[in-house]
């Protein structure tokens, strides 16, 4: 039997190695942060278990918005990470990968929301657009105003409203709105804290941010305050939905992380910063999912 040719591998292997580089440069695994959110939403709006197709259709849509979301945003401030000492080891300001690589990657990847858009219903369709746009639209908002990190929030806070409308082909109900305004709230705070690692190359450069514009420790604040405000929208969610002490108990236990990861942060020691961040924020989304979805089956 005659072995391929190893001219004929070659674009394979490098295809390969450059979509894990990709991968790895997205951070494809924080798709765990708004997923949860977007399932939830399904949940919620089946008002139980939604549909094989509608699942697998949502999940596809959320990888492909997020994927095209992080590599365009990679390639808008590709310059910018080569200056900055945290990021210029990324792989587009590194060298590893080629800017028309992730703008192909980008291009399928938004591809791929699209169709996922149109194979759930026509209004998630019509919609898909507006959610291409803000994306976009974030990865330039540092350079011109400090609300960089509430445009952020409305972007994840599509997920679940979205999700609600792929499966109901319409909103007609304060709750995933609600839903979407925890999840805006939430991400605007933690962006806040993660912008604070950045505070002296943001200055430096001129860009901005919250902690940019008025110091980490009030940053630190706005952060706490906006995080009071996604856990009072998520009571307001709980009793707008009426869903029993399992939802109470996601609600408890998520403000119980918020306080927590708040705890580990202060603004003369950042070191736990990583861990206030990722740990905890993967954390609140999959309580949220478990026990409000939990409490759905319960209350039905």
């Amino acid at each position: 039997m005659r072995s391929v040719p190893y001219y004929l591998l070659r674009p394979v292997s490098t295809l390969i190695k450059n979509t894990r580089l990709t991968l790895e440069m997205i951070k494809i695994e924080h798709t765990l942060f708004a997923l949860p959110f977007a399932l939830l939403g399904a949940v919620l709006a089946a008002n139980g278990v939604p549909t094989a197709r509608q699942i697998f259709w949502i999940a596809v849509a959320m990888v492909g918005a997020r994927s095209a979301a992080m590599a365009f945003n990679r390639l808008a401030d590709r310059n910018i990470d080569a200056r900055n000492p945290r990021t210029a080891t990324r792989a587009l300001p590194a060298g590893l990968l080629s800017v028309g690589f992730v703008w192909a990657f980008t291009l399928v990847s938004a591809g791929l929301f699209l169709v996922a858009a149109a194979m759930l219903n026509r209004l998630t369709l019509i919609l898909a657009p507006v959610a291409l746009a803000s994306i976009v639209l974030y990865s330039f908002t540092k350079r011109f105003t400090q609300f960089s990190h509430i445009v952020l929030g409305w972007c994840l806070s599509i997920a679940p409203t979205g999700a609600w409308i792929a499966v109901r082909g319409e909103i007609g109900s304060p709750v995933p709105l609600l839903l979407s305004l925890v999840v805006l709230l939430w991400t605007a705070g933690f962006d806040i804290l993660y912008a604070c690692q950045d505070y002296d190359f943001d200055r430096r450069e001129g860009l901005r941010s919250v902690p940019a514009r008025f110091g980490i420790a009030r940053a630190l604040w706005i952060a706490r305050s906006l995080h009071a405000a996604a856990f009072l929208a998520l009571m307001w969610l709980y009793l707008v939905t009426g869903l029993g002490p399992m939802a109470l108990a996601g609600v408890i236990a998520t403000g119980a992380l918020l306080v927590y990861q708040h705890r580990l942060v202060r603004a003369d020691d950042l070191q736990r910063l990583n861990a206030a961040f990722f740990t905890t924020n993967a954390f609140v989304s999959v309580i949220l999912l478990v026990t409000f979805g939990s409490a759905v089956f319960l209350h039905r």
